[in-house]
């Protein structure tokens, strides 16, 4: 299974029926494809649209219709187009459930950076601030290693997006749970064994006698 797919499908468990859940740009925006619509959850974006689909088959796109990002997306009966005012009220008024947001760094005390590139001029952190401040449940889906070099570190070098420890980290190889201890590998990936897991990752992980294998199904 493609390494993003994994990954969005394992966070796509942790969403229960009813809620109001965001998904960032990029990997995050895949969880859509693997939640069933009669689970009855209506994902949210800055720009102002509650009702987000999958990104439509290609050819069917919609140039008004997308996600904060500019991503093509679909929406499902009963979707509304809000202002970003309101969009953000709900946001920083703590009304959403659950954020899913990509990340390049989180480090021992569950702490998150996710947007200030290396080398790269960027406008700013856009929503994440408020996200990961103002949302119930926020989880990091990201690829456990970049270029070869882990992305779960003892502590996070690049500026950090909230002081707010992040609730879960679901990775290629790994879930882990920030606690007030340090990082609790809680599941591991198909096929990858605790070792490899502990060989990929610079921080220090509490690894308790048994390790379960992610559910995807």
């Amino acid at each position: 299974m493609d390494a993003k797919d994994l990954i969005a499908r394992r966070v796509a468990r942790e969403i229960k029926p009813g809620m109001l859940v965001n998904l960032g740009i990029g990997l995050p925006s895949m969880v859509a494809n693997f939640v069933p619509a009669a689970r009855g959850v209506f994902f949210q974006a800055e720009n102002g649209v509650i009702g987000l689909g999958a990104r439509p088959p290609e050819g069917m796109e919609d140039r008004h219709l997308t996600d904060a990002g500019g991503g093509f997306v679909t929406a499902v009966p009963g979707a509304a187009a809000i202002d970003s005012a309101m969009s953000f009220g709900l946001i920083r008024g703590g009304h959403l459930d659950m954020t899913v947001l990509g990340g390049l760094q989180v480090d021992e005390e569950g702490h998150l950076a996710n947007w200030k590139v290396p080398g790269k001029m960027v406008p700013g952190m856009g929503g994440a601030m408020d996200l990961v401040t103002g949302a119930d449940c926020v989880i990091v889906a990201m690829q456990h290693a970049a270029k070869g070099q882990s992305k779960i570190v003892p502590r996070c070098t690049l500026p950090l997006t909230a002081l707010r420890r992040v609730d879960l980290v679901v990775t290629d190889l790994a879930v882990l749970r920030p606690e007030a201890d340090g990082l609790h590998l809680a599941e591991r990936a198909p096929g990858i064994s605790v070792d490899e897991i502990l060989a990929a990752t610079e921080a220090r992980l509490v690894v308790p006698a048994e390790v379960p294998e992610m559910r995807l199904d």
